[in-house]
């Protein structure tokens, strides 16, 4: 690939959002892009997805294979660069057009006519006393990977949404006893997922109205202090492993020049995936759209995918 060269298309992200870009651009011959550290997204360390279209039950690592294999069909007509991320887009105004600029962590440039982000989110942190000194050693943000760590332990699995209640089952199968905080009066998870959960023999107890101020312990977690926001009382409980769920941040700071929320998530016309700023596209849980689901960030880059052919016709 040419570096000084100017791609129709730069696509950020390897997730379900970013491959369906590709896709649809390769399709569209347009000359793309695609830009990522790894595939999959934050679902790659999913053990078990079961609202995947066309599949019954796919880990997040099979899908992330399949995303990547099904991308690399049309690799005749799109560059694909792994191992690397996307850490600032520019634009350079033109008196024609404007053109934009993605630098990368490894130092590279390159430049666009169009630019999909679906750089996704990360997982949101609880900003507490003891999470940064006990990451690790007892604070976890992956069940899949970290679970089988908790064997006959006691876990408690901080949010109610279908996040940690995944995470509660995964747990299952390797801890003696699951606790779940959730700082509103209900779960929020789907109801297959809630009902898994809470007919489970394992999960002793759930902390409504509850939040995480502080995580003790000496070389490894050993207790948590819990506030209740409705009594205004605090205890401290004693655990083995802390398991944080409550939702990601999105990876848009990558980019400054378009508008974003008060939550950091760039707005986007849902019709057509477009942003406050012509050629810009974006899609995925790095958006303002409230569903942060595969299959409609998947449909959701497709049109920008549409949009930006579009947009390049109608030079």
């Amino acid at each position: 690939m040419q570096k000084e060269k100017i791609y129709d298309v730069l696509i950020v992200g390897g997730g379900p959002a970013g491959v369906a870009a590709g896709i649809y651009c390769a399709r569209k011959k347009l000359d793309t892009i695609l830009i990522t550290d790894n595939f999959g997204g934050q679902s790659i360390v999913s053990n078990k997805i079961e609202n995947w279209i066309g599949e019954i039950e796919i880990s997040g690592y099979e899908l992330a294979k399949k995303l990547e294999a099904h991308l690399r069909r049309f690799s005749d007509s799109i560059d694909i660069i792994t191992g690397d991320l996307v850490l600032k887009i520019e634009k350079e105004d033109l008196s024609d057009k404007t053109i934009f600029i993605s630098k990368t962590q490894k130092g590279d440039v390159f430049k666009s006519k169009t630019v999909i982000v679906c750089s996704g989110g990360r997982r949101r942190r609880l900003q507490v006393p003891g999470e940064k000194e006990f990451e690790g050693k007892g604070v976890f943000y992956c069940a899949t990977c970290d679970a089988p760590l908790m064997k006959d332990k006691k876990v408690l699995v901080v949010g109610g949404g279908n996040a940690g209640l995944e995470a509660a089952l995964e747990l299952f199968s390797f801890a003696k006893e699951v606790y779940i905080a959730e700082r509103s009066d209900k779960l929020k998870g789907d109801p297959i997922t809630r009902e898994k959960v809470l007919t489970n023999k394992k999960l002793k107890e759930i902390f409504y109205n509850t939040e995480v101020q502080e995580i003790k312990g000496n070389k490894f977690v050993e207790s948590v202090l819990l506030k209740n926001n409705k009594t205004g009382e605090s205890k401290e409980f004693q655990v083995d492993g802390v398991f944080v769920e409550i939702g990601s941040v999105p990876n848009s700071e990558i980019i400054d020049f378009v508008e974003k929320n008060k939550y950091g998530e760039i707005i986007v016309d849902s019709k057509y995936g477009t942003t406050s700023f012509p050629g810009i596209f974006a899609a995925g849980d790095v958006t303002d759209d409230p569903f942060k689901q595969n299959n409609i960030a998947a449909g959701d880059a497709i049109k920008c995918a549409l949009s930006a052919f579009n947009y390049l016709h109608k030079e």
